[in-house]
């Protein structure tokens, strides 16, 4: 352990022993996500509760917006943790226990439907926040979109595109953004996957890392969930989890149910264009390796998409004179 990192337990383990009202030992890890933020699972001697601790350094992170979403999450009955204290000098929550049961490890052919449900419903409880939340505006999109070619297409495959093909890549990125702006504004989670979701026996899912959340297009939470990059499922049970959505929702949703789709997938391209920087970004940046076993399925999305709309073909075809020559799709 570096002594940055020993120096932030003992930290940690001061301000524990200054909550009063629990016993807390026992500090182990519990998770870590693709930012600075560390969890730890503490136990209450007392109770033998066990608790969450976030451990998010001021200089890095911060936890307010973690608070702000928390309580804005919980005023609409979604299961985020409850805050039990805090320490915003240092950067530490005792949080609530959602469990460490990801959906991802529980999805299959048998459960999928029911806990794709809850998780729908939870979405649609999600989108009736109102809030002056950051926006997902053009440039944000775009700026998310720049992370492709410098760090997957440059630093991970050795990619260097002409100016030509810079200019298709701008322009898809145009045609990307303008398919995003068309859509109703929402609360946007950001990261509304199977990783992010935990099973939990009362009010399923357990929702967590949502300290990012903008208001943004009604379909990006519906791309993190349905076409999510840890785990693939056949496009018939992807557009009927669609018709479910369009059925719970209270969004109102000014086009047919083709264009809706036509959103959802095109906003698909755009986050999925992002997360193939962001996951060579995690290896190469900061020794997260294990992201790039995530590439294939991320990469497939991107080019099955393409071949359904033909606006996206000078994308395919940059694709299939650069990147597709070498990689793999799973």
């Amino acid at each position: 352990m570096s002594p940055q990192s020993q120096t932030r337990i003992s930290q940690l383990e001061d301000w524990l022993s200054s909550i009063h009202d629990h016993e807390l030992a026992d500090i182990r890890p519990a998770s870590s996500d693709a930012s600075f933020r560390r969890y730890f699972r503490v136990t209450d001697h007392n109770s033998d509760q066990t608790f969450i601790v976030m451990d998010a350094p001021p200089d890095k992170e911060g936890c307010r917006p973690f608070i702000h979403i928390t309580r804005l999450l919980r005023s609409v009955h979604v299961n985020a943790p409850d805050i039990i204290s805090m320490d915003l000098n240092r950067g530490f929550l005792l949080l609530d226990d959602l469990g460490d049961r990801q959906y991802l490890d529980y999805l299959d052919e048998s459960s999928s439907n029911r806990l794709y449900h809850d998780a729908l419903t939870a979405l649609v409880d999600m989108q009736r926040i109102q809030d002056h939340l950051p926006p997902y505006d053009k440039q944000r999109l775009d700026d998310e979109m720049g992370l492709f070619e410098p760090w997957y297409l440059n630093r991970h495959l050795g990619i260097e595109l002409d100016d030509q093909q810079k200019s298709t890549l701008e322009a898809i990125f145009d045609c990307l953004i303008d398919s995003a702006l068309q859509q109703p504004r929402v609360f946007v989670h950001r990261d509304y996957h199977s990783r992010n979701l935990m099973l939990v026996d009362n009010n399923n899912p357990g929702v967590i890392d949502y300290q990012d959340a903008v208001i943004g297009p009604v379909t990006y939470d519906l791309v993190s969930l349905l076409k999510d990059c840890y785990i693939e499922w056949p496009r018939n049970k992807i557009e009927d989890w669609l018709d479910q959505y369009l059925q719970l929702t209270s969004v109102d949703i000014p086009v047919d149910r083709d264009q809706f789709i036509r959103w959802f997938d095109l906003m698909g391209v755009q986050r999925h264009l992002k997360v193939l920087g962001i996951f060579a970004r995690l290896n190469y940046r900061d020794g997260k390796s294990q992201y790039l076993n995530d590439l294939p399925l991320t990469l497939k999305y991107v080019v099955a998409t393409c071949n359904q709309y033909d606006e996206l073909t000078p994308l395919l075809e940059l694709l299939e004179s650069t990147v597709l020559q070498h990689s793999e799709i799973s």
